[in-house]
């Protein structure tokens, strides 16, 4: 009973035409992209900094 009740709601949710606008997914966008320029310049130095150390590594 459980198990029919558990694919019902699976294929309601699977033919739901609802959903996010086109909207809401660019705002969604640019949330992400304002999080993302915070830490670009730190993730970005250290990824130099351990790509360095990989070619330093690695050069005979």
């Amino acid at each position: 009973m459980l198990l029919l009740k558990i694919l019902i709601h699976c294929q309601n949710f699977l033919q739901r035409k609802d959903g996010a606008s086109g909207i809401e997914y660019a705002v969604i966008a640019a949330m992400v992209a304002v999080a993302l320029a915070a830490f670009v310049d730190p993730i970005s130095a250290q990824i130099k900094t351990m790509m360095g150390t990989i070619q330093t590594a690695i050069t005979p």
